[in-house]
């Protein structure tokens, strides 16, 4: 199975539309590793790991998420997009270790 890796800025997912139903990212679903930023206090940052980032990023600023409904609201500022599943969970463990962490600060 191929993997994609693409490091995007949220400006390009909010500028780029909603793939219509029976496009390629329904057949093969993506999954999005992602780092939120705390707009309310920056040095607050969460990551996570989705299939629909649009979503969870409403969800987490409605306060519907137990772990960032304190420091809500929050903005995107980076993601990641797999088409392996198990290579996303591997790069979303890997950012909440500690040398994840200072890739994440030093590199993303």
């Amino acid at each position: 199975m191929r993997t994609v890796f693409r490091i995007n800025q949220p400006e390009n997912l909010i500028n780029t539309p909603a793939p219509k139903r029976g496009a390629c990212s329904y057949r093969h679903p993506m999954h999005y590793v992602y780092i939120l930023q705390s707009q309310s206090n920056a040095d607050h940052f969460y990551v996570a790991i989705t299939r629909d980032l649009r979503a969870r990023l409403v969800k987490h600023n409605a306060g519907e998420v137990a772990h960032t409904s304190k420091f809500a609201p929050w903005a995107i500022k980076t993601y990641v997009a797999f088409s392996d599943e198990q290579k996303a969970f591997q790069f979303e463990r890997y950012l909440k270790s500690a040398s994840g962490r200072a890739f994440a600060k030093k590199r993303l």
